[in-house]
């Protein structure tokens, strides 16, 4: 009899503390978050780094006095560079690096609805592993999930802007200048896929600045979701 009792006790207690577990997770920061808050929270994040940090590669210079995103030439492209300033047109080569982000910082203006679509249509499949885990996390997952839309996305824009700035008809100058030197290996590159890629890293690269602000300054969590959120990898 007595057994019985003690078993009895036991499932009463171990009720009342699923019970009172419930209680706690639906309290706020206790963890209680679910996988689509979390993944709202996440999404929310990504929006202000569209907001707070993408909106200023689009003005004059975003890019160009920009050292994290500044575009150089590629590699196979170095050549160009510096056989243009052995024969005194180093003011040419700077010109065709400016143009260069010039296009970037038109094109990333025309297109940043184009980011934000992203984030908004991006599916966090594991949000609260995202968010416990680096500190560039939830940026490299959104990264990883839409790059290639937006570089069929992005490319247009981009051979758009090098018309809209001037810099095809500064690198088609620059390049017929080069291939025109004696002895050397003519180029012909392709200048909107190497800008494209490029200008799409500094996209990701500025939003990583800002997911990173959030989750390491809690004055930059700025609506409540973000505060209940990233309290949760506070607590980690």
């Amino acid at each position: 009899m007595i057994k019985k009792v003690l078993v009895l006790f036991v499932v009463i207690s171990l009720a009342g503390c699923a019970e009172l577990q419930n209680v706690v997770n639906n309290l706020p920061n206790s963890g209680g978050l679910t996988q689509a808050q979390i993944g709202n929270g996440l999404r929310q994040a990504l929006d202000k780094g569209i907001k707070n940090q993408v909106s200023k590669l689009t003005s004059t210079d975003g890019f160009y006095r920009n050292e994290l995103v500044k575009i150089l030439l590629p590699e196979e492209l170095q050549a160009v560079d510096n056989g243009l300033r052995k024969i005194g047109l180093g003011n040419l080569a700077d010109e065709g690096i400016k143009a260069l982000n010039r296009a970037a910082e038109d094109a990333v203006k025309t297109a940043t609805p184009i980011f934000v679509n992203a984030v908004k249509e991006i599916t966090f499949t594991d949000a609260k592993d995202i968010l416990l885990g680096q500190n560039n996390a939830a940026t490299s997952y959104l990264e990883s999930k839409t790059q290639q839309n937006l570089y069929q996305s992005f490319s247009p824009v981009i051979k758009n802007s090098f018309s809209k700035v001037g810099a095809d008809k500064i690198w088609s100058n620059l390049i017929t200048k080069y291939n025109s030197i004696p002895f050397v290996k003519s180029v012909n590159p392709d200048l909107t896929d190497y800008v494209t890629k490029q200008a799409l890293e500094g996209v990701f690269t500025m939003i990583e600045v800002e997911e990173k602000g959030i989750r390491e300054k809690v004055g930059l969590r700025t609506t409540s979701l973000l505060k209940q959120v990233f309290a949760l990898q506070d607590n980690r």
